[in-house]
């Protein structure tokens, strides 16, 4: 009879201790979930939607592949619009930062302001906020330098012109000098609209990137 007690004793301990672990167990798949990849944020406009393009041969499209040929656990989302303005992105940016919670944001935005005669002032106050929001949520940003023909005005011109280098400055983040280098000179490198690249400069716009991306390299490795 004690026998009988203490193997029933032993069976009920037994089971406890299962239960337990089953259910400690359970709380490790919800942990692995949790751990989703970094994400590079892309915050643009038609440059970076591949307007006019077939898809997938566009520059945002070039960059998360050679991620992958290295093998690097970040992916890539990009919200950009085509006609985006600094505003536009700046009232979506708070929405996207708190849903993708990226590591890097990548701003390429301000040419529309330029074409819509948009104040400088108004783009610098819109595109800092971007850069600050960015920071804030933990993210690195790199910002895209662009420029626009002569023909907007001198004083416009060198004022937009100085805008990127002097944001990127002030708020230590990281720059594409221009976007658009190696392309804006080259007619042959626009579609027949002549303001959006074609298929051809996407490479180059790439490049322009990844080389401002090299501070970044050693973090593109990890999770």
């Amino acid at each position: 009879m004690n026998q009988y007690i203490w193997l029933n004793f032993l069976s009920k301990k037994l089971q406890a201790a299962l239960m337990a672990t089953a259910l400690f167990c359970l709380f490790i798949p919800f942990g692995t979930k949790a751990q989703t990849n970094p994400t590079i944020l892309v915050m643009g406009d038609s440059l970076s939607v591949e307007y006019g393009l077939v898809r997938g041969t566009g520059w945002v499209r070039l960059l998360e592949d050679q991620l992958q040929r290295q093998r690097s656990p970040w992916g890539i989302f990009n919200a950009s619009i085509s006609g985006e303005t600094s505003a536009g992105g700046l009232s979506r940016l708070s929405k996207q930062l708190e849903q993708k919670k990226p590591g890097i944001v990548l701003l390429e935005l301000g040419a529309n302001d330029a074409l819509r005669g948009l104040s400088i002032q108004e783009s610098e106050k819109n595109l800092r906020k971007m850069i600050q929001l960015s920071k804030a949520s933990g993210a690195k940003v790199l910002l895209f330098g662009m420029q626009i023909p002569p023909n907007y005005g001198q004083e416009y011109t060198k004022e937009f012109h100085d805008l990127y280098p002097k944001l990127a400055r002030q708020e230590q983040v990281e720059l594409v000098p221009f976007f658009l280098k190696n392309v804006a000179s080259d007619i042959n490198l626009f579609q027949a609209d002549r303001m959006h690249p074609n298929e051809k400069a996407q490479v180059i716009l790439f490049k322009n990137v990844w080389g401002a991306m090299a501070p970044y390299q050693t973090l593109l490795k990890s999770q």
